[in-house]
C-alpha cells in the first residue's frame, strides 16, 4: 500500500518535475557548461570568461551599479512601506491611500519605464520632474527674459567681460541715454512689457530707455530710435560703472525707461550679464551622473506599495496590548515605534528586504527602457550587460558567465530566506 501511494505521488509530481527540469535545471546546467567555452562554442576557454567579469570595464560598471541598487533600492522602498503602513493606520482614508500607493504594482515594468522616460525628459514643458524643479528654482531665482538679446547695428553699446554690454562713452547728468537691443522674439517678451517710451531729460539725473529696437515689416522703424510698435525691456537692470566699480543701479520700468542719480555722472552704463542669463532648464536626470538614482526612484515608486501592503499585514497582527502598555509606561510615540513596533515587525521587514534584494539583482526592464543610449553605459547593470553580451555583442560565453555569477549572488540571499522560514516554522 505504501509503495502504491509513493507511485501515485510520484506520478502527480512528475509533470511539475519535468517542467522544473526543462525550464530551470537544464538552462542552469547548460549556462554553467557554456560559460567555460569561447564565443564560437567550440574552444574551451577555462576561466577566461569569469576573469572578464572583473576586467571588462562595462561589466565592472554594471557590478558597481548592482551594488548601489542592492544597498539603496530595497532599503528605501522598505522604509517608505513601513512609514506608509504605520501612518495609514491612524487615518480614516488609509485604505484609499494604500490603494493609490499600491496601484503602480499593476503596471508592467515596460509601461513604467515609458512613463518615467517622459517624467525625466530634459524639457520642462514635457518632463514632470524638471517642470517641478524649474518651478521651485524660478521661485527663488528668476531666470532672465532676455537670454538672446544683444546690440544691433551702430549701437551705442559694446561687449564687456562676462557677457555684459556697456556704453562706448561716459554719460552726463541731464542727458538722455538710448540702450537699444535686438534678438528677443516678440512672443518671448515679458508679459508686463509695454510700448517703449523715449527718455525725457531731467536736471541732475540720467534718464534713458532700453528697448527692443525692431519693428516687423521691411523698412519699418528707425534704427536706434524708439518707434511706436517697439516694446520696452521691462525689468532690465542698468548699472553705472566708474573706475571699475558700480556707483549706481536702476531697473527699467515696463516701458523700458530708467533713471539714475547724479552720482552716475561721468560713468559708463552697463547692462550686466545677469540680464542675459539663459533660462534654467532643470537637471539632466538621465545624464551620466543622475541616471542610476533616477531609475532607482522609478523602481521605488513601483515597489513601495508592495512593501507597504506586506508590512501593513504584519502590523495588523501586532498585539495592541504591548503598544498600549508602552504608552502607559510613558513612552513617546517615537519610542513606541522604534522600540516596540519595529522589533515586532522585524520578520516581516526581513521578508520584504530579501524579496526586493532578489528582485533588484535581476532588474533589467527599467534600465533598458529609461536610460537613453548616451548614458546606458553609465546606468548598466548585470542583467542588462548579460543581454548586451549575449545578443548585441555576440559573446555567449561571457553572457553565460554573467548569468552564473548572478545565480551565485542570489543563492546566499535565498539561503538566508529559507533558514529564516524554517526558524519561523519551528516556532
Amino acid at each position: 500500500m505504501t509503495g502504491t501511494r509513493r507511485t501515485v505521488a510520484a506520478l502527480f509530481l512528475l509533470p511539475a518535475l519535468v517542467l522544473l527540469g526543462a525550464l530551470v535545471v537544464y538552462p542552469i546546467g547548460y549556462s554553467v557548461v557554456r560559460s567555460f567555452y569561447d564565443q564560437s562554442g567550440d574552444g574551451f576557454a577555462g576561466m577566461d570568461n569569469y576573469t572578464a567579469l572583473f576586467t571588462d570595464e562595462g561589466i565592472r560598471t554594471a557590478l558597481k551599479n548592482n551594488v548601489i541598487w542592492v544597498v539603496f533600492a530595497p532599503t528605501v522602498a522598505t522604509a517608505l512601506g513601513l512609514i506608509f503602513a504605520v501612518l495609514t493606520e491612524r487615518v480614516r482614508w488609509g485604505t484609499a491611500f494604500k490603494l493609490v500607493v499600491f496601484m503602480p504594482m499593476a503596471i508592467s515594468m515596460l509601461a513604467a519605464g515609458i512613463i518615467f522616460r517622459l517624467v525625466y525628459d530634459q524639457d520642462p514643458d514635457k518632463g514632470v520632474a524638471n517642470a517641478v524643479w524649474v518651478g521651485v528654482h524660478d521661485t527663488f531665482s528668476q531666470s532672465s527674459a532676455f537670454p538672446k538679446a544683444h546690440p544691433g547695428r551702430e549701437s551705442p553699446l559694446e561687449s564687456a567681460d562676462g557677457g555684459a554690454f556697456i556704453t562706448k562713452s561716459p554719460v552726463r547728468a541731464g542727458e538722455t541715454v538710448s540702450l537699444p537691443l535686438v534678438g528677443v522674439a516678440p512672443d518671448l517678451m515679458p508679459d508686463g512689457a509695454k510700448a517703449a517710451v523715449a527718455p525725457k531729460p531731467e536736471p541732475d539725473k540720467i534718464t534713458g530707455t532700453t528697448w527692443q529696437d525692431f519693428t516687423r515689416g521691411k523698412g519699418v522703424g528707425t534704427l536706434n530710435r524708439v518707434d511706436a510698435a517697439e516694446l520696452g525691456y521691462a525689468g532690465m537692470k542698468v548699472e553705472a560703472v566708474k573706475d571699475g566699480r558700480v556707483v549706481a543701479t536702476a531697473t527699467a520700468a515696463d516701458d523700458g525707461t530708467f533713471t539714475l542719480p547724479a552720482s552716475a555722472d561721468g560713468a559708463r552704463l552697463q547692462l550686466p550679464a545677469s540680464n542675459f542669463k539663459e533660462p534654467y532648464n532643470g537637471l539632466d536626470w538621465l545624464g551620466p551622473s543622475l541616471v542610476t538614482p533616477s531609475i532607482i526612484g522609478s523602481y521605488i515608486w513601483m515597489w513601495a506599495g508592495f512593501a507597504m501592503v506586506l508590512i501593513a499585514a504584519g502590523l495588523a497582527s501586532v498585539p495592541r496590548e504591548l503598544l498600549e502598555a508602552a504608552r502607559v509606561d510613558g513612552a513617546s510615540e517615537w519610542q513606541v515605534f522604534r522600540r516596540v513596533t519595529v522589533p515586532l515587525l522585524a520578520p516581516v521587514l526581513a521578508v520584504v528586504m530579501v524579496t526586493l534584494m532578489i528582485n533588484v539583482l535581476k532588474v533589467f526592464d527599467l534600465v533598458f527602457i529609461i536610460a537613453p543610449g548616451s548614458s546606458q553605459d553609465d546606468a548598466n547593470v548585470l542583467a542588462l550587460e548579460l543581454y548586451r553580451k549575449g545578443f548585441s555583442e555576440d559573446q555567449p560565453g561571457i553572457a553565460s558567465a554573467i548569468s552564473v555569477f548572478l545565480l551565485l549572488l542570489v543563492i546566499p540571499v535565498m539561503w538566508f530566506n529559507v533558514r529564516r522560514l524554517r526558524r519561523e516554522v519551528r516556532r
